[in-house]
């Protein structure tokens, strides 16, 4: 049985040291039969580091590390090439000066691999240059390898367009030598308008949407049953149930990226070998690799609608490079991998049009917990207990415990966190129902408009409706005058309309009322 490593992304060490390589070599080949200078993007812990690695091991002509793999079996020539592989995915540069400097190592590492020695003023001409010395005899094959890290790690800096500018210089580059490069790819998370590689310059193929690479990262279904077969019935052991209801759990937590109009699905590669490695344990594994903070906060200051955001359908505009001063949040969703496309739809004028949502369970949990410990200001642990007493409420049909409950979650945030706007305390409201639902059927829709939540349990359907500096007799009388109702009626249960106020001066949940249609 082979190793699983979920911190090594060297394709020469995974290769030598018996650890496991899902196959994905045969995508690379289509890559080389293609275009030769592409942009991929796709969310962090994707697997594209290793991408990178295998095509520099491929291009150096390490025929040995490939044996017994599907590009070994097909028609390539294995001549070596020059690797210049830039890896910017550890840069904590914060000003314009420190991310020259970490460039200039990254190139006199190079220089010094290649056997060559820097020269020229700058690392935009010391960068060409390099390309210039390394190839007397051949083309060079350019890496770069999470190429945003330092706009990310720096978008609500003042320093952000200077450093977007070092950049813009330094990756011309490869436009400005695109005769002496045999092949160049380019990764990252996010399109940066003003970046060489998107506007004027404009000179990769862009395969982040392809239908055909649409498996090149990530594990499909068929992967898992091939590569992980013989750790399949130890983990349906683990949870005590059979294989194939199994995989429908791991479908469910871990199975949900779309990248193309094809219907094809993958799993994050690192939760689903976290899970495996701990012996069949459901969790949530993708969480725990950070979020960026600034997207939460973008969110917070435009009074993002999140609910709305998952309702609407969008073009592919979506998708494209985005200006550093109107970061769209939809969008860097989409690119940090919090949003996937759950269904397109084809329009008249035969373009598509998209529909987002969470990728999987272990996704939505995360990004619901990590939102609502931002708007709240509370440690997770804080909001979990609470999250917990309030399904508990709920499977024992006591709504009056679950109002006192949420009245005291929302008591519990720290005064100067509350905004004087209704957004924020329905992002509240929406992130609270969405962790619920994990253990009730929570929905917000009806044929007759949109209602706050709607719980079912075995006894009843409760349907609540939240006002602002209102009346929660209002809100009561909003659920019957709209009907919210009709669409639950045929479920034979009693449903329970609640109706309640938040106060902004009190920063409270000042009352509650209720009817029950029968």
């Amino acid at each position: 049985m082979k190793v699983i490593d979920t911190s090594t992304f060297d394709f020469p060490y995974i290769r030598t040291n018996d650890r496991l390589y899902v196959d994905k070599t045969a995508f690379v080949h289509k890559l080389l039969c293609g275009s030769k200078e592409y942009f991929l993007s796709r969310p962090r812990r994707f697997g594209k580091s290793l991408l990178v690695s295998t095509l520099k091991a491929l291009f150096q002509g390490r025929r040995d590390l490939f044996k017994g793999l599907a590009i070994d079996r097909m028609d390539y020539d294995w001549k070596p090439h020059p690797v210049i592989h830039l890896d910017l995915g550890s840069c904590s540069a914060d000003t314009p000066e420190k991310l020259d400097a970490f460039l200039e190592g990254l190139l006199d590492r190079e220089a010094r691999s290649l056997g060559c020695t820097l020269r020229g003023e700058g690392t935009t001409m010391r960068f060409g240059n390099l390309i210039d010395d390394a190839t007397p005899d051949s083309q060079a094959v350019v890496l770069v390898d999470e190429y945003d890290k330092p706009i990310l790690a720096n978008v609500t800096s003042t320093q952000a367009k200077e450093i977007l500018k070092v950049l813009k210089g330094f990756y011309s580059v490869v436009k400005t030598y695109e005769g002496k490069i045999r092949f160049a790819l380019i990764t990252g998370v996010s399109k940066f308008s003003h970046v060489s590689f998107f506007s004027e310059l404009n000179n990769l193929t862009d395969i982040t949407l392809h239908p055909d690479y649409a498996a090149l990262l990530g594990f499909t279904e068929a992967e898992i049953r091939e590569y992980f077969a013989d750790r399949l019935p130890a983990a349906a052991a683990a949870n005590d149930v059979p294989e194939e209801e199994l995989m429908r759990n791991i479908l469910k937590w871990y199975d949900g990226y779309r990248f193309s109009v094809a219907e094809t699905h993958v799993c994050n590669p690192v939760s689903l070998c976290k899970f495996f490695d701990n012996c069949g344990k459901f969790s949530n594994y993708w969480g725990s690799t950070g979020t960026p903070t600034f997207l939460l906060e973008l969110a917070r200051q435009n009074r993002f609608d999140f609910e709305e955001a998952l309702a609407e359908t969008y073009t592919e505009s979506v998708f494209d490079a985005y200006e550093l001063d109107s970061l769209p949040v939809t969008g860097l969703l989409w690119q940090t991998g919090y949003l996937t496309i759950k269904e397109t739809v084809r329009t008249p004028r035969l373009s598509w049009k998209y529909r987002l949502g969470f990728p999987d369970f272990e996704v939505r949990e995360s990004f619901n917990e990590l939102l609502l410990d931002f708007y709240t200001g509370r440690r997770q642990r804080g909001n979990q207990e609470f999250l917990f007493q309030m399904m508990d409420a709920l499977y024992a049909d006591d709504h009056e415990a679950f109002m006192r409950l949420f009245q005291a979650f929302l008591a519990n945030i720290p005064y100067d966190l509350h905004l004087k706007f209704e957004k924020y305390y329905q992002t509240i409201f929406y992130c609270v129902f969405q962790l619920l639902s994990g253990a009730v059927e929570a929905e917000s829709r009806t044929n007759a408009g949109r209602i706050d939540a709607v719980v079912k349990t075995k006894k009843a359907v409760y349907l609540f409706e939240f006002k602002l500096n209102q009346s929660a007799e209002e809100a009561v009388e909003q659920i019957q005058d709209r009907r919210y109702y009709e669409k639950y009626q045929s479920c034979g249960l009693p449903i329970v309309c609640i109706g309640a106020n938040f106060d902004f001066s009190k920063g409270q949940l000042t009352n509650w009322a209720e009817t029950t249609i029968a």
